[in-house]
């Protein structure tokens, strides 16, 4: 079952966007391009704000966006780039042709975040593993060199 939309106050529709909304904000922008957002919904006869209508076009209806599963590569460039700059999504963003800072950040939370945080971890319990060992040998050796100065 389908919301009914809302309009608010100035009559703007909110909610989500319609197929006949997409072709009429597409329709518009590839025969007029998109020189000023805050007057191209009224000059394309949609009853959106104009920031709705650039966001939409933006993340959504670009021509050169990839829509779909991201690759193995993607994830291991979006994971590096993130240890590099963070929540920069933008400049993670750069380095995938096709996909948004906030398609990017959407993925991030909601599938690589929580398999980094367990590979680091399983990384930081195999170091505090790995320096219990160490410790350990460095313990026996000591107590091999004592062993050695009293029986000289």
């Amino acid at each position: 079952m389908v919301r009914a939309p809302f309009y608010d106050k100035n009559g703007l529709k909110k909610g989500a966007w319609s197929r006949e909304e997409d072709e009429m904000l597409r329709a518009y922008v590839h025969r007029y391009g998109h020189s000023n957002w805050r007057q191209l919904p009224k000059f394309a006869g949609l009853a959106r704000c104009g920031k709705s209508c650039r966001l939409r076009w933006l993340n959504y209806l670009r021509p050169n966006l990839k829509h779909g599963n991201y690759t193995p590569e993607e994830e291991q460039i979006i994971i590096k780039l993130h240890q590099k700059f963070g929540n920069k999504w933008s400049l993670i963003a750069e380095k995938l042709p096709g996909r948004t800072d906030n398609e990017v950040k959407n993925y991030w939370h909601s599938h690589l975040k929580k398999n980094n945080e367990k590979e680091k971890s399983h990384n930081n319990n195999m170091n505090k593993k790995f320096q219990s060992q160490v410790m350990t040998l460095n313990i026996m050796r000591l107590c091999l060199e004592l062993l050695i100065l009293n029986d000289i």
